[in-house]
């Protein structure tokens, strides 16, 4: 025992690295019986769950014995749950496990020992190993399964308690009724009830092989007895833990498998159940029917894997927390098509799309920008209920009621830059960009084509669902737009439009709007449906996104915090224009100024004197970085960081002694998104341009040029800060990618070897004449 607990904690303290940044979780735990949560979201909600460990969750690899790290994290993961308020208990297998394993050391011990004294020899020999009845094993590993979860259960201050059962603890009424008693009174003393059938006395199983040398005991009702369990005591949620993802429409391992999200009553008929697993006897097939029978019965389900070393530390958490895992079987069958099937709708009619003729496109775009101002009215409409909605919930800051509002300006400028996009879309799709000879009759070209589904998240910003539309459409991509619900009126009206443009050569289903609860960490998991995500919102927003996307890449850019440098060459006439203009003509802006860098020698000066007092005029809040609060006597607060985005009428003021002080400066502090110089020296402006990097660097201009719009790219679907592919304002280049034609005529490689009869050319060819349109 002294062992076992040394192994416990050092396991707890192993595993506790991988899910101790799960948040602690404070919600309302209380709901009536009698009907199934509709949706994963509402999970959280759950206050009595059983958490069904299978065979193969606990039972090591080798079959023998138990996988006591992964038992460890599972035991962690229940307290966590329990220590919350919650009522944890457990279904368990790997009785007959753990007893094999004791049996089996005490059979070899008593063979050696019998053969040393009857050969006199201490050299053991091979020894053959009998089949062992199943129940002797139960009835040996049950003390040491419950004295192992006690002993791990201790280490969280939680009392466990052992509870065996057959079928007829069911049948019988008065058992039943004792049943039932036992488990509240030991849930009301905040005590985890351990479930086990009772497989010491249980009827024996036809025989199997599912345990190499042993018949193992029929745990087929392990599944069933959770569910009973479940709906006898009537608990809100039931995890079913075993050794595949959950449930898929084809066996696992197959071409065609698909895990299925969301499993309704009636679904039988649509999948195929495989082998079960290589302990056990359940099978997915006997889990699927004590799912349905438990969602009869009000209990909401689960069946995930419990197995998989990235996820098993934090696969009930992530359940609980309402996290896209496994399959979750429910009763409300949502009105439209899932996300997962709106993606592959957006990639097929995205390349539909990609393959219409470059004028089709840009009909489609010139139509969107009419419905823009021909439904003006429709659109203001809904944009006022949104309005007024956040208003009243008061849940949204005023810059974000800002970004939140439409007007007819707007909208005026919305369609400008729509028909500047379909002008300059003609000839972005299948452009050739490169051709090379690289022998007699094989040519090469490298074509632009388009990425495949893009899916772009935004933030109170309606205005940005008809600009990502033109651009997807101009630039042949599928789209998946997920807006926030305080724009849900506007956004809803604004896709109608996009897909009544589209309709006009039968892509309507190319731009989705996913409307289903669906959360965002959960369709940064959609690598296999999604080839780029573009965040659009609060630098809070981006970093979730570029934390949570696993697979897929990220365009975008978490902060914008960008400087404007006045060197002490700079023009009277331009600072302070440039200045208010970079600050307050519209601070929730990312290319709005932050941070104003001074050269040392313009202090106390009357340049330096007209920037206070029109930052004052402008009513903007000034904070001043450590060199400028030396300088003063009286100053205005330090601020806490030099790396701060404030996106109001805020920013910080601080002093440089040189351009180079200056530079460093924004290299150490800076977002790489929009840097600025004030100077009317060449050498110095062109010194800041080459050393500074950012994706936009200016002279002699605001920092709110830094748009697809004001670059002529018609709009954007965001700024991007990597280095890879797209950088600053992306607009439709930065949507295509390339791939390579080659064009022969009976090549092989071999013709090309040393004593080959060709030889490589690899000559520059002209490219074809660009549409001047």
């Amino acid at each position: 025992h002294r062992w076992l607990l040394w192994r416990v904690t050092k396991l707890r303290n192993e595993s506790i690295r991988c899910w101790s940044n799960i948040p602690f979780i404070t919600v309302p735990l209380s709901r009536a019986h009698g009907k199934s949560f509709a949706h994963r979201s509402e999970l959280k909600h759950a206050k009595r769950i059983v958490v069904k460990l299978g065979s193969a969750v606990v039972t090591r690899g080798d079959e023998c014995g138990l996988a006591l790290g992964r038992l460890a994290s599972i035991v962690e993961q229940v307290s966590m749950l329990q220590n919350q308020g919650r009522e944890m208990m457990i279904v368990t297998s790997g009785a007959v496990a753990f007893g094999k394993q004791r049996l089996r050391h005490e059979i070899l011990l008593s063979q050696s020992v019998r053969q040393a004294l009857h050969s006199g020899q201490s050299q053991l020999k091979d020894m053959a190993i009998p089949v062992l009845e199943a129940r002797a094993c139960a009835a040996a590993g049950q003390s040491g399964l419950m004295a192992l979860y006690e002993a791990m259960f201790t280490q969280y201050s939680i009392c466990a308690a052992q509870i065996l059962v057959t079928n007829l603890d069911f049948h019988d009424e008065q058992k039943r009724r004792n049943l039932n008693g036992t488990l509240h009174e030991l849930l009301r003393m905040n005590i985890v009830p351990i479930i086990n059938t009772n497989d010491a006395v249980v009827p024996p199983p036809e025989p199997n092989s599912d345990l190499q040398g042993v018949n193992v005991i029929s745990v087929k009702d392990n599944d069933s007895l959770a569910a009973r369990l479940a709906v006898e005591m009537k608990t809100d949620l039931l995890i079913v833990l075993s050794d595949v993802e959950g449930l898929f429409d084809s066996p696992p391992g197959s071409d065609d498998a698909k895990l299925i999200d969301i499993f309704y009553p009636g679904d039988q008929q649509s999948v195929t159940f495989g082998t079960k697993s290589r302990v056990g006897m359940g099978g997915m097939e006997a889990k699927v029917k004590a799912a349905l029978w438990a969602l009869q019965g009000g209990t909401s389900v689960v069946i995930a894997n419990g197995t998989h070393p990235k996820i098993s530390g934090h696969v009930i958490t992530d359940i609980v927390e309402g996290k896209k895992v496994g399959t979750f079987f429910s009763e409300v069958k949502p009105a439209g098509p899932t996300v997962e099937q709106q993606a592959e709708m957006a990639r097929a009619g995205g390349r539909t799309l990609a393959a219409l003729q470059p004028e089709q496109r840009a009909e489609i775009i010139y139509r969107l920008a009419d419905l823009l101002t021909d439904q003006r009215e429709e659109i203001l409409l809904a944009n006022k209920k949104d309005l007024e909605e956040a208003e009243n919930k008061g849940r949204l800051a005023l810059p974000l009621l800002k970004r939140l509002s439409l007007s007819t300006s707007k909208l005026n400028s919305l369609a400008i830059g729509l028909r500047q996009i379909a002008a300059s879309s003609q000839d972005s799709v299948g452009r050739v960009i490169r051709r090379t000879r690289i022998a007699k009759d094989l040519d090469l070209e490298q074509v632009t084509v388009p990425i495949g589904v893009l899916l772009v998240i935004f933030e109170s910003r309606p205005d940005c669902l008809p600009q990502v539309s033109a651009l997807a459409i101009a630039s042949g991509n599928g789209l998946l737009l997920k807006g926030g619900k305080e724009a849900a009126h506007s956004n809803q009206i604004l896709h109608h439009l996009t897909q009544e443009a589209l309709s006009i050569h039968g892509v309507r289903d190319a731009v989705q709007l996913v409307n289903t609860r669906e959360e965002v960490e959960d369709l940064c998991r959609l690598d296999k449906l999604i080839d780029l995500i573009i965040p659009r919102g609060s630098s809070q927003l981006v970093r979730n996104i570029q934390k949570a996307a696993k697979g897929i890449p990220v365009m975008g850019h978490s902060e914008g915090i960008c400087h404007v440098y006045v060197d002490t060459d700079a023009s009277v006439e331009k600072v302070t224009r440039i200045i208010r203009d970079s600050k307050c003509e519209y601070p929730a802006a990312c290319n709005a100024l932050e941070t104003l860098l001074i050269h040392r020698d313009l202090l106390r000066t009357p340049l330096f004197d007209q920037i206070i007092d029109m930052l004052r005029v402008e009513q903007v809040k000034i904070h001043a970085g450590p060199k400028f609060a030396s300088y003063l006597t009286f100053s205005p607060s330090e601020v806490k960081s030099l790396r701060i985005e404030y996106g109001d009428l805020e920013c910080c003021i601080e002093v440089v002694d040189s351009v180079q002080e200056a530079v460093e400066h924004i290299h150490k502090y800076g977002s790489s998104h929009t840097d600025v110089i004030i100077t009317e020296n060449e050498k110095t402006a062109e010194f800041f341009l080459q050393h500074v990097d950012s994706a936009c660097v200016f002279w002699n201009a605001s920092t709110r040029f830094s748009d697809g719009y004001r670059f002529g790219l018609g709009a954007e679907v965001g700024i991007s800060t990597s280095r890879i592919h797209a950088r600053g304002p992306v607009g439709i280049e930065g949507l295509l990618t390339t791939k390579w034609l080659l064009r022969g005529d009976n090549h092989v490689v071999s013709d090309f070897s040393e004593h080959g009869s060709m030889k490589y050319l690899h000559e520059s060819l002209p490219l074809p004449q660009r549409n001047a349109n």
